[in-house]
């Protein structure tokens, strides 16, 4: 993948995500759903968001530490924050020099469930940028599931994989 290509797939995610957020209601953004999700669309929303803020925060310094998330409670429970939040990232992938993607970072992340400390690993900004498309679709697709529980209906390809569409597209042509 070129490099404005993943900028552009990145804007293409949030995109979709702030389609979504105008297709809903307070309530609906807001609301815990029952068991077995105990969860909200919001939560799982600002969570894909945070990823997205801790990688722009990280910019400038070449260190992204997913565990510095900021876990806002106005983001995950306000719809119209999180529209303007969304709209801030967009905002900032615009203004993302091409050539900065390619930039080494260091990347601390808590992959481990005992006390041990944080992962640090190196990578770099467009890696980076490419986990954070990958795990906004895979909580599109948890985000998805909650809006069925709720009779709440999304686009067709809301919560798929891109290489999962084009399988289908090429299943379907056959």
């Amino acid at each position: 993948m070129s490099l404005p290509a993943l900028i552009e797939a990145a804007q293409d995610v949030l995109t979709q995500g702030l389609n979504l957020l105008y297709d809903l209601d307070q309530r609906s953004y807001a609301r815990v759903a029952n068991h077995p999700f105990d969860a909200s669309l919001g939560q799982h929303y600002r969570h894909v968001l945070d990823h997205f803020f801790c990688l722009i925060k990280g910019l400038p310094a070449g260190e992204i530490n997913y565990d510095e998330r900021a876990r806002s409670y106005r983001l995950e429970s306000e719809l119209t924050y999180a529209s303007v939040a969304t709209c801030d990232v967009l905002r900032v992938l615009k203004r993302i020099p091409e050539e900065s993607l390619n930039k080494e970072c260091q990347v601390t992340y808590s992959v481990g469930y005992g006390h041990s400390a944080p992962s640090s690993l190196g990578s770099n900004i467009g890696r980076e940028l490419a986990f954070c498309v990958g795990h906004a679709v895979h909580h599109y697709a948890i985000i998805r599931l909650l809006c069925d529980s709720m009779g709440l209906a999304v686009p067709a390809e809301f919560g798929v994989a891109p290489s999962t569409l084009k399988h289908m597209a090429a299943m379907a042509a056959d």
